[in-house]
């Protein structure tokens, strides 16, 4: 409470965890499965002389180091708050997924780097190798697509390793065709072919969701929220003069957070009270918006150019 007018009628932030903690476990198989691909498909383009399948298992490597961050992450975002960081460390998943886009940002072009030096220097591929270690990288990444696909939907953390895992399904498939091209027709250059494609189907995904995680990294409003609905709702509750300082942003995957200063005609305060005011306020925005964290201002008319002179 403020002196002369009421702060806030807030729901306080989840005590139970963040969104994603509830696919730690499906992260952390998933990891398994990558790490293990990994060893096999770096074995694979070893004897077949693949750059599809070595490019494919780079890449693997790094999603294990994503789903590792993912994990870490949901490790210090669910550790509680304190008074220094009362919102915890729920920034951390968002922090992860931004370094997951790095991540494969940084692989996309190293393949695409590594594709153009095979076109120059063009190396004798197995086919029939190649298709045997592929096969395999694409049973395992279905398998882990499987895991991820609900979580991706709800936690940007979890879609940043899914989208790692995607483009591995779909590298792996290109080093398929590539293999069975070599196989039937002997080009090598399919080879190369497949690792730029890899290559290239990596970065337009990657690019939505960094310009998703820079969004609540900048306190960008929720995506699913419209501001300007939410002053008119908020306007056109009886009593409510205006609003200002109105301001929505994300923590974190599933937690969004709304403040407001209202002004409230003095009659209407005194007719139904602070409390039965905020209520409507809190109702007002929970049966229209995805907004469990709200937290309010009642103001009187004209307290904001008060405010104004003492707040510098």
């Amino acid at each position: 409470m403020g002196a002369g007018h009421d702060h806030g009628h807030t729901h306080a932030a989840p005590t139970t965890g963040t969104v994603t903690a509830a696919y730690r476990g499906r992260l952390r198989v998933a990891m398994s499965i990558t790490l293990a691909v990994m060893v096999v498909e770096i074995i694979g383009g070893v004897l077949a002389d693949s750059l599809a399948l070595i490019a494919d298992s780079a890449h693997m490597a790094t999603d294990a180091l994503g789903l590792g961050m993912a994990l870490l992450a949901i490790h210090f975002a669910n550790r509680p708050a304190s008074t220094n960081r009362t919102f915890g460390y729920a920034r951390a998943e968002i922090l992860a997924a931004l370094a997951n886009c790095l991540l494969l940002l940084g692989v996309g072009g190293y393949v695409l780097y590594e594709a153009i030096q095979r076109f120059m220097t063009p190396a004798d591929t197995e086919g029939g190798l190649t298709v045997v270690f592929g096969l395999i990288g694409l049973v395992a990444n279905m398998i882990s697509l499987t895991l991820l696909m609900r979580g991706q939907k709800d936690s940007l953390n979890v879609r940043g390793a899914f989208l790692e895992v995607a483009a591995d399904a779909l590298g792996s498939l290109a080093v398929l065709i590539s293999a069975v091209v070599i196989m039937t027709t002997g080009w090598q250059a399919a080879d190369p072919i497949a690792s730029l494609v890899i290559g290239l189907m990596i970065v337009p995904r990657t690019w939505k969701l960094l310009h998703e995680t820079l969004d609540v990294l900048l306190e960008a409003a929720p995506k699913n929220v419209d501001m300007a609905e939410v002053r008119a709702h908020i306007v056109a509750l009886p009593g409510v003069v205006d609003v200002h300082d109105l301001h929505a942003w994300t923590i974190t995957s599933g937690m969004p957070v709304l403040s407001a200063h209202v002004v409230v005609g003095s009659d209407t305060l005194n007719a139904i009270g602070h409390e039965k005011m905020l209520h409507e306020l809190q109702g007002c925005l929970g049966d229209h918006f995805d907004v469990e964290h709200c937290t309010f201002q009642l103001e009187p008319s004209g307290h904001a150019e008060h405010e104004a002179k003492l707040c510098h």
